[in-house]
């Protein structure tokens, strides 16, 4: 049966902005005031990057369901998604605070990192997930540039200390893969998604 709207579990206001633009209907489905949503993203020791994100979106996606049926809402499915950047097995997850973001930029600058973004969706019984790796090219960056963008506040709740559609854009040089992914739904996979579960875009 064809589905008119999603849910969306994600308060990424980029994540709607990409939704819409596909033309996907969607309402928020976001974590209850009791709800350690935070805790889903904890990395476990030694875990691969692609590893990681595969695990955390899994973890979102229950926890979506879970809510929808606490609440009694009407069916639809469910749309999760997770992004993490890497550098070689290294997550670089959102920044602590500004002293963590300013060292997560220097250590991408003049560096190329991993952008890895999966997105899973949930219909009925059945669920799928796909997972988009890009790379960036970072080009070199000065300790006063790093700083200013770190004072614009920018860097906080974003993987990797950056937002690809912001003035960091400046810094990067190429990237191969999704731009969509990068900034956190890639628009390809989603879409094949959308199609698998019947939703109407």
């Amino acid at each position: 049966m064809p589905h008119d709207f999603i849910y969306l579990a994600s308060q990424s206001p980029r994540r709607r902005q990409l939704l819409e633009q596909l033309g996907v209907k969607h309402e928020l489905l976001l974590a209850d005031a009791d709800e350690d949503a935070e805790a889903l993203e904890a990395e476990q020791p030694g875990e691969a990057p692609i590893d990681y994100v595969h695990r955390v979106t899994l973890a979102k996606l229950q926890a979506a369901r879970q809510r929808l049926k606490r609440r009694g809402l009407p069916a639809a499915p469910i749309l999760c998604s997770d992004t993490t950047v890497a550098i070689g097995r290294r997550i670089l997850g959102k920044p602590r605070d500004a002293d963590d973001a300013f060292q997560t930029l220097v250590l991408l600058a003049g560096r190329t990192h991993r952008v890895i973004t999966a997105v899973a969706l949930a219909w009925g019984r059945q669920s799928e997930i796909l997972v988009n790796v890009s790379k960036v090219h970072f080009a070199s960056v000065t300790a006063p540039e790093i700083r200013r963008y770190v004072d614009s506040g920018e860097p906080f709740g974003k993987a990797g200390a950056y937002a690809i559609q912001s003035a960091a854009g400046a810094w990067i040089s190429r990237i191969e893969g999704s731009y969509s992914g990068i900034m956190g739904l890639p628009l390809y996979e989603t879409a094949q998604l959308m199609k698998q579960a019947k939703v109407r875009f």
